[in-house]
């Protein structure tokens, strides 16, 4: 995913449907890197991880 889109989806109030190697996640925030984001799977908010935005897929 392109860092722009990725913002984009992070700051909508509408959940977008995004997977991170499959699973769906939500975006909590993107770094300022451009790089990275600290996401969490839809069926576990408390398992937070940092992954790279070009693994994010917009379904």
């Amino acid at each position: 995913m392109d860092p722009q889109r990725a913002r984009e989806i992070a700051a909508s109030p509408v959940m977008a449907n995004v997977t991170h190697n499959g699973v769906p996640i939500y975006i909590e925030s993107i770094l300022q890197d451009d790089v990275t984001a600290f996401v969490h799977p839809l069926n576990a908010p408390g398992n937070r991880q940092r992954v790279s935005i070009s693994n994010l897929i917009k379904q």
